[in-house]
Order: C-alpha cells, then sequence, then structure tokens
C-alpha cells in the first residue's frame, strides 16, 4: 500500500528542511564562524600560514599558541630573564640522563624535547621551566623563527608551549613520550605572564591561530582544547627592563564573544572529561 498524497508531501517538506538545516550548518561552522573569529590586526602575513605543527612522521603535533616579536639574542635573554632555559638537543647522552633523572626524580632542569616540525623544519629554539622533582612533569616551549620580518621590522617567532604531566607512551606509535595537560591556553598565558613579569615586554597583543578546538589531538594521541588564540609579546631590545605591565589592546566584539562562548563550552568540558 502506498503512502497517502499527505504523507508524500509531508515527506517531502522534512526532506527540503533537513537540506536547508544541513545548508545553514555548513555555512555557519565552515564560512561564517571561521571567518568571524580570524583576525589579523597585526603580523597579517601569518594569516596563510598553518597552525598545527608535525611530527617527524607526519602527524598532526602541538597547536601554535604563542608568538615572540624580536631577534635571536632578544629572545634568549628574554627567556632566561622569564626563569626558562633552553633544552638540550637530543642525542644518546641527554637521553640517558632524562630516563635516568624520571625514574630517579632527579632534576635536570635542561632536559631534552623531542622534535617537531613547522614549515618544514624542526624547531629553532626550545625551552623549558622545572615543574618538581623530575622532568617527567614540565613546562616547555618550542619555537620557530615564522617571519624574518614582521610589521614592526622585527622577526617573528611562533610556538608551541605544554605542560607536560607525565611520562608514557604515544597512542600513535607506542614510543615513550611525554603526555601532555589538555588545557594549552593555561600554558600559554603561563609562559606570557612570565615573560610580562621579568619586565621585558614591550607589548602584548593576539591573532588567530589553530582556531576554537575543544577535542584536537596532538602527535602522542594527547587531547587538547583551546581558545585559538596566540598570545604575542613584543620583547624589549637587549633585555633592558620595562616597569608595569604591557598594554594589551582590547579584542573586537567578535572576538571577546567568541571567547566567553568558548570559555563557556570549555568549563563544561573540564567539568565532564
Amino acid at each position: 500500500m502506498s503512502p497517502s498524497p499527505a504523507i508524500r508531501a509531508a515527506a517531502r517538506r522534512a526532506i527540503v528542511a533537513f537540506a536547508i538545516l544541513a545548508a545553514c550548518y555548513v555555512s555557519v561552522a565552515y564560512g561564517l564562524a571561521p571567518a568571524w573569529w580570524r583576525h589579523y590586526e597585526r603580523q597579517g602575513a601569518l594569516a596563510d600560514k598553518a597552525m598545527t605543527t608535525r611530527t617527524s612522521l607526519g602527524i598532526p603535533g602541538d597547536a601554535l599558541n604563542v608568538g615572540l616579536e624580536g631577534r635571536r639574542d632578544d629572545v634568549l635573554c628574554a627567556m632566561r630573564a622569564a626563569g626558562w632555559r633552553p633544552a638540550d638537543p637530543v642525542n644518546w647522552r641527554s637521553s640517558a640522563k632524562i630516563v635516568g633523572s624520571v625514574l630517579l626524580r632527579r632534576a635536570y632542569p635542561t632536559a631534552p624535547v623531542s622534535d617537531l616540525v613547522y614549515d618544514g623544519h624542526r624547531q629553532d629554539l626550545a625551552f623549558e621551566k622545572p615543574s618538581g622533582a623530575s622532568p617527567s612533569t614540565r613546562h616547555h616551549v618550542r619555537l620557530w623563527q615564522a617571519l624574518e620580518a614582521g610589521d614592526d621590522g622585527l622577526p617573528v617567532w611562533l610556538g608551541a608551549a605544554t605542560f607536560d604531566r607525565s611520562v608514557g607512551v604515544s597512542h600513535f606509535t607506542g614510543q615513550v613520550t611525554h603526555h601532555v595537560d589538555a588545557d594549552i591556553d593555561a600554558e600559554r598565558d603561563f609562559l606570557t605572564a612570565d615573560l610580562a613579569a621579568a619586565g621585558i615586554v614591550e607589548a602584548s597583543y593576539w591573532v588567530s591561530g589553530v582556531g576554537p578546538t575543544l577535542f584536537g589531538r596532538n602527535g602522542g594521541g594527547d587531547r587538547y582544547f583551546t581558545d585559538g588564540e596566540i598570545a604575542f609579546s613584543r620583547l624589549s631590545e637587549n633585555c633592558e627592563s620595562r616597569p608595569g605591565a604591557p598594554p594589551v589592546p582590547p579584542s573586537s566584539p567578535a572576538i571577546q564573544a567568541k571567547n566567553r562562548l568558548f570559555a563557556w563550552a570549555a568549563a563544561l568540558w573540564r567539568r565532564f572529561r
């Protein structure tokens, strides 16, 4: 028995309504929303660059969440002033030392970090700050020089700052690695605050990064979430001390609204994860 004309008409209306809703979702989620929150009032040359690193195997790695303006010597001086130390290069000696320091819970404040790749090359610089008795937990950041000269004529660096919460094995490869804390915005803010407290930041501002992400995964398979913003610090030349907090221009109303919405979603994520 075939459906009645009324049922067929109702089914057609339902199909049309679903198609309209699907089209609206795709337009908003993949068109309007990303355009709404993308902003490059500063460092417009970054707009076309990727905002996620990759592992040596080509697996998507950590999201970029910090930026610096300054010459290499200024970066080295600023990080030292903020209490962060350069990580040792990865070799058999440093690898054996970090294994021993983790097993015996001994300090190793310059323990090596594994390589990640951005824009075709591994990190130019890596720094860390201890958090605990051994390097099984630590703050660390990898930095790449993304532009030789940005809006202010200074080199522009992009970095991925994360907090190592434990040692384990990669969910993707089974290799021994550090597992990172999911809240990468907290680590971004921690590093930015350290630099500002050291008095060597002339100005701070925000640009778009990977975009709002609640269920990202890095190269080791660890989940992460982020509001998708990159916190930039323009460093003072020659580590010249500058008293007071650096000025931070306000974000646009659209970005403020996006961040409020994301903060609400992230709070739910933390509560129920």
